[in-house]
């Protein structure tokens, strides 16, 4: 999708926000001042356990709008008022009220009033730190495990994987994830993450592999061992524009390593595709 259409047309799978809290995940896009959320509550999710607590109001004192897409949440009004909503079922809930998940399936909603003001409190919870995020990948990897037969790939792929992560150590990165054929990884410098990048890639070379890789530094959040975060897709999103030993760095990851000494050459503004404008980006020299 270019920039143009993105004005008209945007995806839950790149928001603008996301919050993912123990039983909740909410993905939040803001299109035209509104801002609309998906959300989904687990099993167990109550708003007096989980929110409650942390806002320290009696009742929660958001109006909610929205539509309900599966699952089902049970209310409860001040006034004593109790009902149930479920899949499809469009939901004008006042301030004032109790809610929580019934059953064993997760609820998941699309809601356009009330979204910030009742997630506000977990935004807090949230670790959002500053990293500068890694993807690699090894060029027409199906093509040489064709040419190399099944063993001798699947040697080949342990050594890469091993060596992958000798190097991550020597430049202390924290891998995230093998992807198959490539990894995830972060780092807490931005020109130690463009110099592993390159050593990833002699150490590749020398199994005779060829990798892709592409580097960008923005706000991420831990979830368990994962990371998410919109600084993830817009690093896989350069990934696709690298071709075989090449290195794509995003201008910020750029612009914070301008002093390294790192050589650096513009490749102009690329679209990238489910995100809303161009981005300059950088190709290792």
């Amino acid at each position: 999708m270019d920039g143009r259409s993105q004005q008209y047309v945007r995806s839950f799978s790149t928001p603008d926000d996301l919050i993912e809290i123990d039983t909740v995940r909410s993905e939040m896009i803001t299109m035209g001042g509104l801002t609309v959320s998906h959300d989904i509550q687990q099993p167990g999710w109550r708003w007096s356990t989980h929110i409650k607590p942390l806002v320290g109001t009696e009742w929660c004192q958001v109006r909610h709008i929205g539509v309900v897409l599966r699952g089902q949440i049970r209310y409860l009004l001040e006034d004593g008022t109790e009902f149930e909503a479920g899949p499809l079922d469009l939901m004008n809930i006042p301030p004032g009220h109790d809610a929580w998940v019934v059953g064993d399936e997760a609820l998941e909603t699309i809601a356009w009033t009330g979204a910030r003001g009742w997630l506000a409190p977990l935004e807090s919870l949230s670790e959002r730190i500053l990293a500068t995020v890694l993807f690699t990948d090894i060029v027409d990897s199906t093509g040489t495990a064709h040419r190399l037969g099944d063993r001798a790939w699947a040697e080949t792929l342990a050594t890469y994987e091993s060596r992958t992560r000798e190097v991550l150590e020597r430049y202390r990165g924290r891998e995230v994830k093998m992807t198959g054929d490539g990894v995830l990884a972060t780092f807490d410098g931005a020109a130690r993450a463009i110099r592993c990048a390159v050593a990833l890639r002699s150490g590749a070379a020398d199994l005779g592999l060829a990798i892709r890789a592409s580097l960008h530094t923005g706000e991420i959040e831990h979830a368990g061992a994962d990371i998410r975060g919109v600084a993830i897709h817009e690093a896989a999103r350069i990934l696709d524009l690298a071709g075989a030993d090449e290195i794509l760095v995003s201008g910020v990851t750029a612009g914070l390593a301008a002093d390294a000494g790192i050589a650096l050459e513009d490749r102009g503004e690329r679209e990238l595709r489910g995100l809303s404008g161009p981005r300059r980006i950088y190709a290792v020299a």
